[in-house]
């Protein structure tokens, strides 16, 4: 017999279920942060936004100071984004996204964006090339 809520139940309890798998911080589990998203209206320039007050309380600056030298639509190799951490296990599929790079005073900082908003900030010499930037 059809019961109307069964599916919302095996969702709670599903969701439930999964939330207690997940390891935090104490719990023997690595400390991994929240990963960094914009809003759902996703424009390259919202990505770019997200970056750049992400930079500014990084940096301290303020975020009209800083200034975006590039920013270019490419295809990151795996779920890493082009910033793969050592130990880490990544997503073997293609990702398209976006390199944006940010002038903070001196500094530049490179950001590795994917086209559903995630993104990270790659520091100097873990950065991977992206597969191609040309054709997109």
């Amino acid at each position: 017999m059809w019961q109307p809520h069964s599916g919302t139940s095996m969702l709670i309890v599903l969701t439930a279920t999964l939330t207690g798998c997940a390891p935090t911080a104490g719990q023997g589990g690595p400390s991994v942060p929240p990963p960094r998203t914009v809003p759902m209206n996703l424009t390259p320039s919202s990505i770019a936004d997200a970056v750049l007050s992400d930079a500014a309380s990084r940096t301290g600056m303020e975020k009209a100071t800083l200034v975006v030298e590039s920013a270019e639509p490419v295809t990151w190799p795996d779920g890493s984004l082009g910033c793969p951490e050592p130990g880490m296990m990544y997503t073997m599929a293609l990702v398209p996204g976006y390199r944006i790079r940010v002038r903070a005073g001196e500094q530049v900082l490179d950001y590795h964006a994917s086209e559903r908003g995630y993104f990270v900030l790659c520091p100097e010499g873990r950065s991977a090339e992206p597969v191609d930037s040309a054709t997109r």
